[in-house]
């Protein structure tokens, strides 16, 4: 007699999950403009065009974060800026030492003059490259600079 019990316990539970899951379906209904919309309440999928998307649905609602959990992401976000800030900081005294460096080649280029370069388009050709390097570094420390300004 005992099996009969677990079994008619086990039919109960299966009916009562099958009944569960009958108010758990949710429907996609097209509206006018043909956008879907979603239901499930069955009486609201009479007349319309609806399809079964879904039989069973975990709605967790959502939470709102802990005290917390705000300034564990405050002092992340602090953490994270202080770590950005060192790194453009390093950058930008790195940036300052090519452009010294580009500034020094580019004044002893010019101090040269050498006896074939008697058009001074030549003397512009050869000087170039060392003008473009000083205006790349100048611009980039520029840029680090913005950059620093805005984690303020």
């Amino acid at each position: 007699m005992a099996p009969d019990k677990y079994i008619i316990g086990w039919v109960f539970l299966s009916l009562a999950g099958l009944a569960e899951n009958a108010h758990s379906e949710v429907y996609k209904c097209p509206d006018a403009s043909g956008r879907p919309t979603y239901t499930n309440v069955k009486r609201d999928t009479v007349g319309k065009k609806c399809t079964l998307v879904i039989k069973e649905v975990s709605v967790v609602p959502a939470q709102a974060p802990t005290r917390a959990e705000r300034a564990s992401s405050t002092s992340t976000a602090s953490a994270r800026n202080q770590d950005r800030r060192q790194i453009l900081e390093s950058e930008l005294q790195n940036e300052r030492q090519l452009l010294s460096g580009a500034k020094e080649k580019l004044a002893e280029q010019e101090g040269i003059r050498s006896g074939d370069e008697h058009n001074y388009a030549r003397v512009l050709d050869r000087l170039k490259p060392y003008q473009e390097a000083v205006s790349q570094h100048t611009r980039n420390i520029e840029q680090l600079q913005s950059e620093l300004g805005r984690l303020k």
